[in-house]
């Protein structure tokens, strides 16, 4: 009788053993699958589209030489900027009335179109996308720093910059700047800009939140530059927009 009580009690616990070592099994593979599941993600890219000189700033030339710097900072959910990239174009000689496509492509390696930037826009976060015009007077350390935000275009930096400044209000030039320096470039141009260099700034910002609920896709941003150096009036049309698209990416293990 205690012999077959224990063979009942062995063949049960052995049973049972089977079935602890199924459902691990059976959880493992869940766990394996959603992890390597690909997750929709919206990515938010920034493309400058045209510029238009209606007035000049220097008159008296007939042109003016001009360059952009562009970024995108995306925050999260706990609004802590976590990410940004940087862009630039230039630098162009424009006379008055000239019309540029900004994506056109040429023949001259001395004329290349403005590169679009992307980054993700953070779950239930935010993301702000921020354009300065700048009107060179340093030709030569236009053109330098031009290059390094070029050797550096789209590459994502943590814009620890931000987090210091996150008390005051943020212009696009702050944004830009702050993007800059996180990707370690000197702000040989920007550290000097004042008044007259800085022709415009614009910014946008993107709730993550507001753009699932309208299925928000693609955004135009027409903006006007105008102002006034010495007795000289200037008028830059500029539009660039900002078109989000659904992603897949694996998560890291």
């Amino acid at each position: 009788m205690v012999h077959r009580a224990s063979l009942l009690l062995t063949k049960f616990l052995l049973t049972f053993y089977k079935m602890i070592r199924i459902c691990l099994l059976c959880l493992f593979a869940v766990l394996t699958i959603s992890g390597c599941t690909r997750q929709l993600v919206l990515m938010a890219e920034l493309t400058p589209r045209s510029l238009k000189a209606v007035n000049l700033e220097e008159t008296l030339s007939r042109r003016d030489e001009l360059m952009m710097a562009y970024s995108l900072t995306s925050y999260n959910a706990q609004n802590k900027a976590i990410a940004v990239v940087n862009g630039a174009w230039g630098v162009e000689t424009v006379q008055k009335d000239q019309q540029i496509d900004l994506q056109a492509v040429s023949s001259s390696a001395e004329h290349s179109p403005a590169k679009a930037i992307n980054l993700e826009l953070p779950r239930n976060g935010r993301i702000v996308a921020s354009l300065l015009l700048i009107e060179v007077d340093d030709y030569n350390r236009a053109k330098q720093t031009l290059a390094k935000i070029q050797k550096i275009h789209n590459l994502v930096a943590i814009p620890v910059g931000l987090l210091m400044i996150a008390t005051e209000v943020l212009t696009p030039l702050k944004y830009v700047s702050a993007g800059l320096v996180a990707s370690g470039v000197g702000l040989q141009l920007l550290d000097n800009l004042d008044d007259d260099d800085l022709l415009g700034q614009s910014s946008v910002e993107l709730r993550e939140a507001d753009v699932r609920q309208k299925k928000q896709r693609f955004v135009r941003v027409p903006t006007v530059f105008t102002g006034q150096n010495l007795k000289d009036s200037f008028e830059y049309r500029l539009e660039y927009d900002i078109t989000l698209k659904s992603v897949k990416i694996r998560p890291v293990p």
